[in-house]
């Protein structure tokens, strides 16, 4: 019988994916912004909020941002896991990172929302 001991974060398929995928996400939510900003070209704070006001720019932009923040949560807790080695650090990183993250996303929703 062999014992494998893993280290480091090693999530596999599963983790590389979703970094991926968040990251078309991004990419196609900045093709099409530039894509709405080239056409409607604002030119003054008005402009800018009424194309943002539309229900599909919200959802697309809250999408933008939740993968942003999922593709940065991959990414931080395999750093913390790969190259922060008291476990104790490691916890209190990894839980002061989630926090953060989900504040973020508590305060992109509060942005596009009340727009």
């Amino acid at each position: 019988m062999v014992n494998r001991i893993v280290v480091g974060a090693h999530y596999g398929l599963k983790d590389w994916i979703a970094q991926r995928a968040t990251a078309v996400v991004m990419a196609v939510y900045t093709a099409l912004i530039v894509a709405v900003i080239l056409v409607a070209r604002p030119a003054d704070f008005e402009a800018w909020r009424a194309i943002f006001a539309h229900g599909f720019i919200k959802f697309a932009s809250f999408l933008f941002a939740l993968s942003l923040f999922y593709h940065a949560w991959i990414g931080m807790r395999d750093l913390w896991m790969d190259y922060i080695k008291p476990t104790g650090l490691r916890l209190a990183l990894h839980v002061l990172t989630i926090l953060a993250l989900v504040g973020y996303a508590g305060w992109a929703a509060s942005i596009l929302w009340r727009l």
